[in-house]
């Protein structure tokens, strides 16, 4: 590794790994090749041959207006001497002051976004529907957004409300006097069409323009967002491939005379380091990144310059070679607001296109130091107001901090899927066990919560934030070999590269060993429930949220279940396990772990 004393921006050739030693300033910045230059360059402030054109993107921001909490408001910084440290970052006051001060001295600037702004919303945001962040992106002066999986989470009648404005069919306004506006920039559905039209549910592309520099934005969702959305919410609805669509779409835009384009793909990959600032092009292009992203850009038409994605929650800064083998740039930054991408791209007034060696980009941290910005310290005021009410409720009390984790089985899930079989008791005495998928846990629960009412507090709003998507509790008969099958769907087929493994309830117990590979990585004679093996011919009660029971996140065997019963709110369930289990005298512990027990590949021995 090697380390330079500063951030410097490199042109026309590729940027040996680089990390500051200056915190306010760390990032890498990430360029292409060598490559010749034009010597009549504009940087935006004339007109020569070339202008710089600044591109800042985020993705994933799931209505994160106030900083995220616990691990999930960090990111990990690699410092000079090769450790790294960890930042907090992230909340919308700060990420307008960083944008504000970035477009700076920019004559040519777009700000774009690849994806999940919206669902999967802290209490703030998800209760109204997330209108208060689509207000807060107009003021950010967000230009275009790429859908996407969470923005069907409502469906398609609900994301053209955001869209469009109006106020809500159910809840109505909000404050008196007042009708959501909807929002100002465009969002992009490119690979979403209507069944029976067979046309695009919103614009597939924008061409964003000023004197004469023309660049063309695709936006996209990832082909999958079937397995991981409510079946209800996409009806009617058809998602095609990420490859196909943009082609298709890069070619209408050069039909135009449009040659620059940027795709804005809600897919993503998995760098080779936490660390954002990580050098993700070392030993060589493409080399520090994998996942579904980079068979995309591999595949991908040419004529595209750039990408912006998400998906993954993951920050990165790569280049991954083209079909014609030449790099180009693939960004993505993080989640909840805390890291932004700045990216230069050199427009050619001659050709209308990118000079891809001289593409540049770096991630930014939302360090929690920046000045707040006023407009966005009075929205979050005005809104909390109105959450208030609801939002500070008290519901039960935690002895500790109860985190998701990076581990097969987490605390915070355990405490779910214990919560959701103790209601379906109640409903079903006959419930034998619950699964709990990952995903739809999205935060943590903080002792030190802020806005709680003390210590230890667990308040409506704390809640609301780790589970906010309003499914219900259902319960369905399966078999014990599809039980066991639906585990081994943790890590085979769609999730067989990302496993996604279930949160499951105390007394069901297997083992997980990471030495095999696809399913049998789940070991079927060690599952067990109260310590009797699954019998494969029996029938077992298990619960779930609605989603799973749909066959979501790829879990099809969960959507075959026998005798269906819906249940209550799944935010309900939890609130009235906390309500029975814990007072100011006797708090929740977070859960012991023992429930999976991982058997894992052998650390290579140091020589």
């Amino acid at each position: 590794m090697s380390v330079t004393p500063q951030r410097h921006r490199a042109r026309g050739r590729l940027l040996i790994a680089g990390v500051t030693a200056l915190a306010a300033a760390a990032s890498v910045a990430a360029a292409l090749p060598a490559g010749a230059q034009d010597e009549s360059r504009d940087h935006g402030h004339a007109t020569g041959r070339t202008v710089d054109v600044q591109l800042l993107s985020f993705n994933d921001f799931h209505g994160n207006l106030e900083p995220p909490t616990g691990s999930g408001g960090r990111v990990t910084e690699l410092q000079p001497d090769g450790t790294t440290k960890t930042i907090d970052a992230g909340g919308v006051e700060h990420l307008a002051t960083a944008l504000r001060d970035a477009r700076k001295g920019e004559r040519y600037t777009a700000t774009v976004a690849a994806g999940d702004l919206i669902g999967g919303s802290p209490l703030l945001s998800g209760l109204f529907h997330d209108e208060p962040t689509i207000e807060a992106l107009n003021k950010l002066d967000l230009d275009i957004a790429g859908v996407g999986n969470h923005e069907f989470d409502e469906g398609r009648t609900e994301l053209e409300r955001i869209q469009n404005g109006g106020c809500h069919p159910k809840d109505g306004c909000y404050e008196d006097g007042k009708v959501f506006q909807g929002a100002d920039f465009p969002y992009l559905a490119a690979n979403v069409t209507d069944e029976k039209t067979g046309k695009p549910i919103l614009p597939p592309y924008k061409i964003w323009e000023k004197n004469g520099v023309k660049i063309g934005f695709i936006g996209l969702t990832l082909e999958g967002t079937p397995d991981i959305v409510s079946a209800e919410g996409i009806k009617g609805l058809k998602f095609h491939d990420e490859v196909e669509t943009i082609d298709k779409y890069a070619k209408e835009l050069d039909r135009k005379g449009v040659k620059s384009i940027v795709a804005l793909v809600h897919e993503g990959g998995a760098p080779a380091s936490a660390a954002y600032n990580y050098n993700c092009d070392s030993p060589g292009p493409g080399d520090g990144i994998s996942g579904p992203i980079t068979e995309i850009a591999k595949k991908t038409t040419s004529k595209v310059d750039a990408f912006v994605t998400g998906h993954t929650h993951q920050a990165y800064v790569c280049t991954v070679p083209d079909p014609a083998g030449k790099p180009r740039m693939v960004t993505s930054a993080s989640s909840a607001g805390k890291l932004f991408t700045d990216t230069t791209l050199t427009y050619d007034r001659r050709t209308r296109d990118i000079v891809r060696t001289s593409v540049e980009s770096a991630n930014q941290v939302v360090r929690r130091d920046l000045p707040k910005a006023p407009d966005m310290t009075s929205l979050i005021a005005r809104w909390n107001k109105l959450a208030a009410p609801i939002a500070s409720r008290p519901l039960g009390f935690i002895s500790a901090d109860i985190a998701r984790g990076t581990e097969p089985e987490q605390p915070l899930g355990s405490l779910i899927a214990d919560a959701q079989l103790a209601y379906a008791k109640t409903v079903d005495p006959e419930a034998d066990l619950a699964l709990m998928n990952p995903g739809g846990i999205r935060a943590e629960l903080v002792f030190k919560a802020a806005g709680a009412e003390g210590d230890g507090v667990v308040t409506y709003g704390e809640a609301f934030s780790v589970q906010p998507f309003g499914n219900t509790v259902n319960l369905v008969d399966l078999t014990g070999a599809q039980l066991i099958t639906a585990l081994k769907q943790q890590v085979s087929g769609s999730n067989e590269a990302a496993p996604k493994i279930l949160q499951i309830s105390a007394g069901l117990t297997y083992t997980l060993d990471l030495t095999k590979t696809g399913a049998d990585r789940v070991v079927a004679d060690s599952v067990k429930l109260n310590g009797a093996a699954i019998d494969p011919a029996a029938t077992y009660r298990v619960a779930m949220n609605s989603f799973l029971a749909g066959g979501g996140d790829g879990f099809a065997e969960l959507g075959k279940g026998a005798n269906p019963l819906v249940g209550a709110d799944d935010l309900k369930a939890f609130e009235d396990y906390l309500a029975a289990n814990s007072s100011a005298a006797d708090p929740i512990e977070p859960p012991a772990s023992g429930r999976i027990t991982v058997v894992k590949k052998p650390t290579p021995a140091v020589s």
